[in-house]
C-alpha cells in the first residue's frame, strides 16, 4: 500500500478511505481490467467478418497484453489475492469459455471449422491451451515471448479444427499478420 500510496502521490490514509485493505483494491483493479477485456472482445467480434478472423483480431487485442504479463502474477494473485483469483478464474470459466464456444460454433456455420467437432471438448482444449503458455516451467519467460507463443498456439489450433476452406482463410490472414 505505501508503494501504491507513493504512485499515486496521495496518503496510504487517502488509499484506505476507498479500500478496506490491499485485497480488496486488487479485486477492484482485476474487476475493472476483466470488464475492459470484455469490452474489448465483444467489439472486436462484432467487427470480424468471419470466425477466423475474429480469433486473428482477438489475438491482436491480446497481443500486447501477454507480453506485458509476467506469469508471476498468476502465482501471486492465487498465493495472496484469492479473492481477485477467484474473480479471474470465475471469468475464465464464464465468459472466456463461452466466447471460444461461440467462436467454435460460428466457425462450423461458416464451413471454416470441421463439423464434427465436440464443441464442450475443444473450448476447453482452447482453454487450457492459453493457460499452459503462462506455465514458467513450460514456458520459462526469460526464454519465450508469451504474446508469440500465444499466437503459435492459436494457430496451431485453429489448424487442427478447420477445414480446407477454414486453411485457406486462416492462411490469407497469417500472411497479413507476418507482414504487420
Amino acid at each position: 500500500m505505501d508503494d501504491i500510496a507513493l504512485q499515486l502521490a496521495m496518503s496510504k490514509k487517502t488509499l484506505y478511505k476507498w479500500f478496506e485493505n490491499k485485497d480488496e483494491l486488487v479485486q477492484a483493479v482485476i474487476r475493472l481490467h476483466l470488464q475492459a477485456n470484455e469490452c474489448g472482445c465483444e467489439e472486436t467480434t462484432k467487427a470480424a467478418t468471419n470466425a477466423v478472423e475474429e480469433l486473428f483480431r482477438i489475438m491482436t487485442l491480446n497481443k500486447k497484453l501477454f507480453s506485458q504479463l509476467h506469469p508471476s502474477v498468476f502465482y501471486d494473485l492465487q498465493k495472496y489475492h484469492p479473492g481477485a483469483w477467484n474473480l479471474f478464474n470465475a471469468h475464465k470459466m464464464n465468459f472466456i469459455l463461452a466466447t471460444v464456444k461461440a467462436n467454435i460454433r460460428r466457425g462450423m456455420e461458416e464451413g471454416l471449422f470441421r463439423a464434427d467437432l465436440d464443441v464442450e471438448v475443444m473450448s476447453r482444449l482452447r482453454l487450457a491451451q492459453i493457460e499452459l503458455v503462462f506455465n514458467p516451467n513450460i514456458f520459462p519467460p526469460d526464454q519465450f515471448n508469451v504474446g508469440e507463443v500465444q499466437l503459435k498456439c492459436l494457430e496451431h489450433f485453429m489448424l487442427g479444427i478447420a477445414t480446407l476452406k477454414g486453411h485457406k482463410l486462416i492462411n490469407e490472414y497469417k500472411q497479413v499478420t507476418e507482414e504487420e
